[in-house]
């Protein structure tokens, strides 16, 4: 039987008219790339009679593209679609679910003799354009009389129709729509994640920031909020709740600080507006694009992941003093899912603080960072959401599978010790003289471990410089004698710099000493000073200058070292750089000790 497609649909959607589950033609298909975010798919559709380029398929779509489900000549039931109205007046029909009901193979070609729609234009249309999809009827099943388009049929309101905003002034359309170049919008959406108050302090002034994830059904995009709109906005967020929100800024996203799949991020300004939005039903709790324990090894170092499982394991909560001699709180978990791969997760703060693994919950975690420290393990950021028992319907299938089958499994550990590494657990420790012995940083990647060492010499000549004073670029600045400092990366000058620091340290065990490289935060760890202030100490007082370095030898500390055979001039040499650096905790120290030893003993 020959389907007959929703003749005049594409008419209605070029005019604004809401079209509910029409019959189309896919007619051709194109990928664009969106550069650091996810490619996009436009597609050309016919109704019989028209064609139409402007239609785009969301991003969760995209599989069905790249499989080829989506292809030239299939017939596609669009159940769900937003249309946006671009500032030249154009229309975008945004394809948020679609179903394939006959395949590209089984048409065989193209239906009809469609030309693209040019307004004004019309063809002799049927008396009932959309009698031979009837089978078709919306969910909500009720009619709007309109007598916009081609036929009252395209008067159905479809699933997706928003409400109007507060006061009706703009339209809301979906999250996967904003662009920098539209600036009369609103969108309705679920705030997932919401972060404290930040401040700073720096040579232009003080400030403050909060961000914000929100979602909707179309996406997720990260808000940040500063100063004025700090004190507008931050008490009336709430994680959970819905808001209409209304003329922000939009901006390329900065996916240093930002996880979420979307090519934009937004600010809040003096115009912005926040609305505590009542019917939230059908706004989503949360999009996650879950990565499996087991696929964990074949993804890159510093990726970041969402994840969930179940707590199979948990340390208790411990106190550990940062690099800015701060104290925070810090606890590991084992989480296993139905890969039976199991992962160890680090929480921090008040996360660690709160979370209770006694019943074995589901935990899951939306941006994780990913390291490949002792194999692979996890760490939850400043900007994760974790969730506990989350109200998912991966949580529960997970839980289902836990509770059937796979709390018999003990589960196969991600995070192992590298090859050749000692006693101790999570982490690859080795010493010194193992560099050589066992020629560590020779191979195509380089070698992570741990190491406990104390530092004899630091190297203070060099060791600040100065630097491009915007927040991405450490390039060093040219002084250029008149007040400016030009940075030849950015292209700019600046009339003022910052300082950072490279610091050479001299670190020795019981068997060997090494050179490493210590940059920024690793530095002031060591010298217990940042380098703003020691750069103004060096201009100021020489010998206290001197005093913090001689004050910093003869410390020990867990080392985080990176080493790998590096050649400048025809010479190779081992190239050692301190990843991180944190105080000795010797009861832990003990008790890898007494286990090396016990495993020395049994042999």
């Amino acid at each position: 039987m020959t389907m007959k497609l929703t003749e005049g649909a594409v008419e209605a959607f070029s005019k604004g008219t809401e079209v509910s589950n029409p019959l189309l033609q896919v007619v051709n298909i194109r990928k664009i790339e969106g550069g650091t975010g996810p490619a996009r798919f436009r597609l050309m559709m016919s109704d019989g009679l028209y064609t139409m380029s402007s239609f785009m398929l969301s991003t969760q779509l995209n599989p069905m593209a790249e499989q080829n489900l989506l292809a030239p000549n299939c017939i596609c039931l669009v159940k769900k679609n937003v249309t946006n109205t671009l500032k030249d007046g154009r229309r975008v029909v945004i394809i948020l679910d679609v179903e394939v009901v006959k395949s590209a193979e089984d048409v065989g070609g193209k239906i009809g003799d469609p030309t693209p729609y040019v307004e004004g234009q019309t063809k002799p249309q049927p008396s009932a354009p959309a009698s031979t999809v009837q089978p078709l009827q919306p969910r909500n099943g009720h009619e709007a009389n309109t007598n916009r388009g081609p036929s009252r049929d395209f008067g159905k309101k479809p699933q997706l129709a928003l409400p109007s905003t507060p006061g009706g002034s703009s339209k809301v359309v979906p999250i996967a729509s904003l662009n920098p170049y539209q600036s009369k919008w609103t969108i309705r959406a679920r705030v997932t994640n919401k972060s404290s108050i930040r401040t700073w302090s720096n040579s232009r002034g003080d400030g403050k920031l909060f961000s914000m994830e929100i979602v909707d059904e179309t996406g997720e995009i990260r808000v940040t909020a500063f100063n004025q709109e700090v004190d507008k906005f931050f008490t009336l967020i709430e994680p959970g709740k819905v808001y209409y929100i209304s003329k922000g800024s939009l901006k390329i996203a900065n996916k240093q600080y930002t996880s979420l799949k979307n090519d934009y991020e937004m600010t809040l300004n003096g115009e912005s507006s926040i609305i505590p939005c009542e019917d939230s039903q059908d706004v989503p709790m949360v999009q996650c694009d879950f990565v499996s324990i087991a696929d964990l090894e074949s993804r890159e170092k510093d990726a970041i992941i969402d994840v969930i499982g179940v707590c199979k394991s948990v340390d208790e909560v411990s106190r550990i003093t940062t690099k800015n001699n701060r104290e925070v709180s810090k606890r590991t978990i084992g989480l296993m899912d139905m890969s039976g791969k199991v992962v160890t997760v680090t929480l921090w703060g008040e996360e660690a603080e709160k979370f209770d693994g006694s019943a074995q919950p589901i935990l899951a975690i939306k941006g994780a960072r990913l390291s490949d420290f002792g194999g692979r393990s996890l760490s939850a950021l400043f900007s994760s959401t974790v969730m506990v028992n989350p109200d998912i319907p991966e949580a529960y299938k997970l839980r289902g599978w836990y509770d059937k089958e796979g709390h018999a499994l003990d589960g196969q550990s991600v995070t192992e010790m590298k090859a050749g590494g000692g006693g101790g657990g999570n982490t690859n420790w080795k010493t010194l003289t193992d560099i050589k012995n066992e020629h560590l940083g020779h191979g195509e990647k380089a070698d992570y471990f741990s190491c406990v060492a104390t530092v004899v010499y630091l190297r203070k000549e060099n060791c600040l410089y100065q630097a491009c004073p915007t927040q991405d670029c450490n390039k060093k600045v040219v002084d250029q004698h008149n007040g400016m400092f030009r940075c030849e990366k950015c292209d700019r000058e600046f009339p003022n710099f910052k300082y950072r620091l490279i610091l050479s340290v001299n670190i020795a065990d019981y068997g060997d000493n090494q050179w490493v490289t210590c940059f920024q935060e690793s530095a002031e760890s060591i010298l217990h000073r940042d380098a703003e202030s020691l750069g103004k100490l060096k201009e100021s007082n020489e010998t206290a200058f001197d005093e913090v370095f001689q004050q910093a030898n003869f410390n020990t500390y867990n080392f985080r070292i990176r080493v790998k055979l590096e050649t400048y001039n025809d010479e190779s040499r081992i190239k050692a750089t301190v990843m991180d650096l944190q105080p000795v905790d010797h009861k832990d120290y003990s008790r890898r000790l007494m286990a090396s030893i016990r495993k020395l003993a049994a042999q």
